[in-house]
Formats: C-alpha cells, sequence, structure tokens
C-alpha cells in the first residue's frame, strides 16, 4: 500500500471521528459534494457512511466526509453498485487487498462491453436492412428464430 492508499484508508477508518476537522452540516455535504441530502441519509443507511455525530440534533460530518462521498461517486460511476461500494470500502477500513473486487468488476465490465457491441452489430445492421419491414428481412426472422430457441444475441445474430 503506497502513502497515499495508505492515508485514505486511514481517513475512512476514522470518518466518524473527525478529530480537528471543521464539521458540515448535511446540506452543506450535500452543496460540497452534489449529492442529495436524502442520498447521504441512505447511504448512512446502507452502512457506507458511519453515523456522524449530532449537534442539537443535527448530523456533522467531517470535512474527510467529502473524500469519502466522493470516492462513492467515482465508483458509482466505474459500475460499481451500492453494495459493492460498500464492500470496497470496507476492504479499506479492514485493511484487505481490494485489488479482487477491482478485477471482478472490470471482467463484469468486459462482458458488458462484449454484450453491447454484439447489440450495436445489430442494430446497425437492422439501420442497414434494405427491407421496408423487419419481419421481411431474412436476417432479421433467422435471428428471431435462433433467440426463441434460446440461444444468445451473439449466436442468434453472427453477423
Amino acid at each position: 500500500m503506497n502513502v497515499h492508499e495508505h492515508a485514505q484508508a486511514a481517513s475512512w477508518r476514522t470518518l466518524g471521528s473527525g478529530m480537528g476537522e471543521r464539521h458540515l452540516t448535511i446540506g452543506e455535504l450535500a452543496r460540497s459534494t452534489g449529492v442529495a441530502t436524502s442520498a447521504l441519509r441512505y447511504y448512512e443507511e446502507l452502512g457506507l457512511m458511519p453515523a456522524p455525530t449530532r449537534i442539537s440534533g443535527q448530523r456533522r460530518y467531517p470535512e474527510s466526509a467529502t473524500a469519502l462521498v466522493g470516492t462513492i461517486l467515482l465508483l458509482r460511476d466505474c459500475g460499481f453498485t451500492l453494495h459493492e461500494c460498500k464492500e470496497f470500502l470496507a476492504t479499506h477500513t479492514r485493511g484487505d487487498d481490494w485489488r479482487e473486487l477491482i478485477r471482478r468488476k472490470l471482467a463484469e465490465l468486459d462482458e458488458q462491453i462484449a454484450r453491447a457491441q454484439v447489440a450495436r452489430r445489430a442494430v446497425a445492421h437492422a439501420l442497414g436492412c434494405p427491407h421496408d419491414e423487419l419481419p421481411a428481412c431474412r436476417n432479421f426472422t433467422a435471428a428471431l428464430e435462433a433467440r426463441l430457441a434460446g440461444l444468445p444475441l451473439e449466436e442468434a445474430h453472427p453477423h
């Protein structure tokens, strides 16, 4: 673990305390991250974020919570579910290797990309079809029969 990773893991472990940090209200955290207050409460409910301290009943988050929310946003942008985000963050707090989670996500993304490429080829092929009605197209009916026979799209439409 490099120095940056170690510091980030430590900040996730100590997020709840925020000793010496300025504290943000939920509204301030929402504005600084672009995440709705309802989503921040949901993250807390799911255990993605530790319960913040409360002052006069108001949630108060340490400034370091912005990095945690940013990490969740980045992971979501990369296709991680909220459950996977929680698992990823937990690997850091336990000192586990997060790379296996990343490897699994990469394999999943590769599968999604391959399916999307097949779908794109099928749609592009349909767009270039000279028939006015797709059911009149021999390729379309062959792909339809293959799909109904249980073949996946990449086998039903190999073009």
